[in-house]
């Protein structure tokens, strides 16, 4: 996802969405994207080779040929019983003074009016495939090119909700999405949901309030499938939604915890 310096009009009624880039590494598949969607309306060829369209939704899209670099970083490591080491001797686990950088956009969420007639856009005309998804909700979408469980989530709502729900960062694991959460925290922003690891995709997660009319969210250790996954289904709530769900607070040791607010 990402801005461009001439803004696309915004959706009408959309929460602060400007226009989501989906990125491929070949030009021949940007050529049959135009082709595909000017079937059934415009596509503007911008000067910087992108070109731009809008979903059956009226969400703003780009394309272009990939300038994503390759990653080469190393993951978080654990040491467990009857596994191999993956920290040497005298190598520690924790740093609180680690920089923490997201290694790339994972996903974004849409509040839809009309989830089935998005996801028949982006199967049918885009070529994405569903992981999974929530019965009467909405799927789990994922484009060619990439075997992340999703890259985009889609909810129905009612049409006056329509827009970004939230977007996320990838963290390198699970403590660095609790270590930059806690950061957060701390420098005033208010915790929505999580920490906590979800079932579809199994990405741990911590999702905050923001100033930009949606969420934002750190994940981690998401799920990868390829064509021969086959797509779950299960109703939306608690136990689907998540494995478990912690609750940031302030660090206390056994002495005791901290004493609660006043009043």
């Amino acid at each position: 996802m990402a801005v461009t310096a001439s803004l696309p009009a915004q959706v009408c009624g959309a929460r602060e969405l400007v226009k989501a880039f989906w990125r491929d590494g070949r030009r021949v598949s940007l050529h049959a994207i135009a082709a595909e969607l000017q079937r059934d309306r415009e596509v503007r060829q911008l000067t910087d080779g992108s070109i731009e369209s809008v979903d059956d939704m009226g969400f703003v899209l780009g394309f272009q040929i990939t300038t994503r670099r390759s990653l080469a970083l190393p993951a978080e490591t654990v040491n467990a019983p009857g596994a191999p080491a993956q920290r040497a001797p005298n190598v520690v686990g924790v740093d609180d003074n680690v920089d923490l950088t997201p290694r790339s956009l994972s996903h974004v969420v849409y509040f839809v009016p009309d989830a089935d007639k998005a996801e028949t856009f982006y199967v049918e005309r885009l070529g994405f495939r569903c992981s999974d998804r929530f019965s009467g909700v909405g799927p789990f979408l994922r484009p060619a090119g990439t075997l992340d469980h999703h890259t985009l989530f889609m909810i129905q709502t009612p049409p006056f909700m329509k827009g970004c729900e939230h977007f996320t960062f990838h963290m390198s694991g699970p403590t660095e999405v609790m270590q930059a959460g806690t950061r957060f925290v701390e420098k005033g922003y208010q915790s929505f949901w999580g920490p906590g690891r979800h079932r579809f995709g199994s990405n741990w997660f911590w999702y905050f309030n923001s100033p930009l009319g949606c969420h934002v969210e750190y994940d981690a250790d998401m799920d990868l499938h390829d064509d021969s996954w086959a797509a779950r289904a299960a109703p939306m709530g608690a136990d689907a939604s998540q494995l478990f769900l912690f609750q940031h607070r302030e660090k206390w040791a056994p002495g005791g915890p901290p004493a609660a607010p006043a009043g």
